[in-house]
C-alpha cells in the first residue's frame, strides 16, 4: 500500500501531470504561433516557487491559509492511489470506492475556495465566490454522468466491478448513454481544472489571480502541483469509468497512453477554441444543457439495463 501510495499515487501521477501540463502549454503556444516553453518548464516553475519566500497577509487566517493547499494535494494523492489500486490490484477494491473518489476530487476546488477566503484579499474573495458557484454548477451533471457506468454495471459502486463489466461486455463509451455521459464528464473536468472557458475564478485579466492572488512560495507551488496532478487524475478516473481503464502490461500500456493523449487533446482543443464565459452563463450551461444531457444518459442506461 505504501509503495503504491508513494510510487503510483504521488510520483507517477505527478510526473504524468507535469508532462501533460507541458503538452497543454506547448500545443497552446503552437496554435497561437508561439514557440512555447521547454520540456522541463513545469519542473523549473515548481523549483523556483519552492525557493521563494512565503508571504502571509496580515489579514489572513494563518492556519487555514497555510493548510488549504496541503489538504488539496493530499486529497488528489489519495484519489490517485485508489484509482491505481483498482487498476493494478483489483482485490484491493472496496465497496463504495467510487463515492470516495468523487468526494476526494471535490476537495481540491473547495481548498482553493477556502484558501482564497482565508487570505482576506477582496479579489481573492471574489474569485472564491466564483469558484463556489462553479462547484455548485458542475457537480450535479458530473455526478449524474458517473451514475451511468454504475447503472450499466449492475448498480455497483466499486470501480473494480465497473472495470470487470467493461472487460466482459465492452467499454461504456461505445454505447449511446456512455458516450453522452463521457462528453458531460469532459466538459465538467474542464471546469474542475479551471481551464477556458470556465476559468473565471482565476481570470488574470479581471481579478489578477483570483483565490491564489496572495499565495507565494511553497504554498503556491503545492497548489500548482495539485493542479498538475489533477490534469492526470481526472482523465484517469474518466478512462476507468468509460474506457476500460489503463493496464500497465503489454499492448494495454500503449492503448491506455493513447486514450489519455486523446483526452488531453480534447481539453486543449476546448481551451483554445472557446472564449471565457461569465459565471451566470456557466451556471445556466451546467444546470440546463449538461444536466439535461446527463439525465438523458442516465435514463438511456436505465432503459438499456
Amino acid at each position: 500500500m505504501i509503495y503504491i501510495f508513494v510510487c503510483y499515487g504521488f510520483l507517477l501521477s505527478a510526473m504524468m501531470g507535469l508532462i501533460a501540463s507541458w503538452v497543454d502549454r506547448k500545443l497552446t503556444a503552437r496554435i497561437q504561433y508561439r514557440v512555447g516553453p521547454p520540456f522541463f518548464q513545469p519542473w523549473f516553475d515548481l523549483i523556483k516557487l519552492s525557493g521563494k519566500e512565503l508571504l502571509i497577509p496580515t489579514t489572513a487566517l494563518r492556519q487555514v491559509f497555510l493548510t488549504a493547499p496541503v489538504f488539496g494535494l493530499a486529497s488528489v494523492i489519495l484519489a490517485s492511489t485508489i484509482l491505481w489500486l483498482n487498476d493494478l490490484h483489483a482485490s484491493q477494491s472496496f465497496v463504495g470506492d467510487l463515492i470516495v473518489v468523487v468526494y476526494l476530487l471535490m476537495i481540491p476546488s473547495i481548498c482553493i475556495m477556502i484558501g482564497g477566503f482565508a487570505s482576506g484579499n477582496p479579489l481573492a474573495g471574489l474569485g472564491s465566490s466564483r469558484e463556489m458557484k462553479l462547484i455548485l454548477s458542475y457537480e450535479l451533471p458530473f455526478i449524474l454522468a458517473v451514475l451511468v457506468p454504475v447503472i450499466k454495471s449492475g448498480y455497483s459502486l466499486r470501480l473494480n466491478d465497473i472495470l470487470a463489466f467493461q472487460m466482459q461486455h465492452g467499454v461504456m463509451i461505445t454505447s449511446l448513454s456512455g458516450f453522452l455521459a463521457f462528453l458531460v464528464c469532459v466538459l465538467c473536468i474542464q471546469a474542475k481544472l479551471g481551464l477556458v472557458p470556465f476559468d473565471m475564478p482565476e481570470a488574470e485579466t479581471e481579478i489578477v489571480g483570483g483565490p491564489l492572488i496572495e499565495y507565494s512560495g511553497i504554498c503556491l507551488a503545492i497548489f500548482k502541483l495539485m493542479k498538475y496532478m489533477l490534469l492526470f487524475v481526472l482523465p484517469f478516473f474518466v478512462i476507468i469509468l468509460f474506457w476500460g481503464g489503463w493496464r500497465l502490461t503489454g499492448v494495454h500500456l500503449w492503448l491506455g497512453l493513447l486514450k489519455y493523449i486523446i483526452f488531453i487533446l480534447l481539453v486543449v482543443v476546448i481551451r483554445n477554441t472557446n472564449p471565457r464565459v461569465r459565471v451566470d452563463q456557466a451556471m445556466r450551461f451546467f444546470w440546463g444543457t449538461l444536466t439535461g444531457l446527463s439525465s438523458i444518459a442516465v435514463l438511456l442506461a436505465w432503459i438499456g439495463k
